[in-house]
């Protein structure tokens, strides 16, 4: 590994951690007849002994996945309700006073979040490198530029910004000094940056090795975001855990000495210190509950099977991918994955090729289902109330190989 460079630190000093095996893009959900042009990668997550960052070793051209990818952020109720509280809480805590705030969101997918800043009378403006869902989000009133955002994009815009959103793209990032400059110079002198990350810390106490897939190339914690945000004379004074994603951190960000660090986020930085979360031992702790949650789900699988029972896949989401493949589950054991997302009707999953059927057109019900969309745990029980009554048994494999 000593040609790699850290995505943060440009340190060549790594560990192993979890190696996942060749997988394809998980996002690359395929049309049946186009089998034969599918490819595998590398997906190894490795430890910077240096700054502690988490990353994989090998990147797909952010071209080949963010360009024609098909999630829509606006499918789940959990999560266009969380960007609702976030838009009404960075609006009531710093754009009070401001006659007309003008926000950016950085990897804006379909503008659900900013079209919870517009309600609030914000303007907006997004930037989504993907063709079809910018245009979708167009389509709905929500301006998008349909580009990467860069420094380079960054130096064309004409004006800043008091409010520059990140949610769950940070950690995508093949341009992530060149997107940090850009965020810089594009934020007001007392504009705010509020980032959303899925937690390292959380992933390893919930075993969520899922999460680990080619589009999420960092894996970060409060003090490895921190040192990357230092790199670029940005500083975190405030953060938050949220359940989004099965465990979150939202951090608000400025310009440095812009506003006091918070109590809360030295109390974080102190309980993830204590956990030992930016240790090699802890991650390999999770490397090896990764392992054991494989066993536990596959003897239920072959359980299932075993006694005659029909098992589909609820959700098609892109850490699914990474699990069916990492598990080696396929079309013989998951006879379906059961979706909403309309982009992803008639596709098979990438890798498995388990046929995705919409979630509103099934025919017949299994006995069991495989959650693979386990962050919206409370969501999926709810819209299944009837089936839960009716004895339908859903496994939940990450956090930790429950069932309801």
């Amino acid at each position: 590994m000593s040609s790699l460079k850290c995505r943060v630190c440009d340190s060549t000093d790594f560990e192993l951690v979890l190696d996942l095996g060749d997988q394809p893009w998980g996002n690359g959900f395929i049309r049946p007849e186009k089998l034969s042009s599918e490819k595998s990668y590398p997906l190894k997550l490795i430890f910077c002994k240096t700054c502690s960052t988490s990353q994989l070793d090998f990147t797909i051209a952010k071209e080949e996945m963010f360009i024609d990818h098909t999630y829509l952020s606006g499918t789940t109720s959990t999560l266009q309700k969380h960007f609702e509280d976030v838009a009404q809480s960075v609006c009531t805590r710093f754009l009070k006073g401001l006659e007309k705030p003008i926000v950016l969101d950085v990897g804006s997918n379909d503008g659900t979040q900013l079209m919870e800043y517009k309600k609030l009378g914000c303007e907006v403006l997004g930037v989504e490198s993907a063709t079809y869902v910018s245009d979708f989000a167009n389509q709905n009133g929500i301006n998008t530029l349909n580009a990467f955002f860069n420094l380079k994009l960054a130096e064309s815009l004409e004006q800043k910004f008091d409010v520059i959103n990140a949610s769950g793209v940070f950690f995508h990032l093949e341009e992530l000094h060149s997107v940090c400059s850009g965020i810089k110079l594009v934020l007001k002198p007392n504009g705010v940056f509020v980032v959303q990350f899925i937690y390292m810390k959380l992933m390893q106490d919930n075993t969520a090795f899922d999460q680990i897939y080619h589009e999420h190339l960092l894996y970060y914690t409060l003090k490895t975001i921190t040192t990357l945000l230092n790199r670029h004379n940005l500083e975190m004074f405030d953060a938050e855990i949220s359940e989004i994603h099965g465990g979150s951190v939202i951090g608000f960000i400025g310009h440095p000495g812009a506003r006091p660090i918070s109590d809360r986020l030295t109390n974080l930085i102190n309980e993830e210190n204590e956990s030992g979360a930016n240790s090699i031992e802890r991650y390999s702790e999770f490397a090896k509950a990764a392992h054991e949650a494989k066993t536990k789900t596959l003897a239920w699988v072959d359980f299932n099977l075993a006694n005659g029972k029909v098992i589909y896949g609820l959700g098609a989401p892109v850490k699914g991918n990474t699990l069916l493949n990492f598990f080696r589950l396929g079309p013989d054991k998951i006879k379906f994955l059961t979706e909403r997302n309309p982009l992803r009707k008639g596709l098979v999953s990438p890798g498995m090729h388990i046929p995705v059927i919409m979630d509103n057109e099934l025919t017949e019900k299994p006995d069991a289902y495989l959650v693979l969309a386990w962050n919206f745990k409370a969501e999926i029980l709810k819209r299944h109330s009837e089936d839960v009554l009716n004895g339908m048994e859903f496994y939940f494999p990450v956090n930790p190989g429950s069932k309801t």
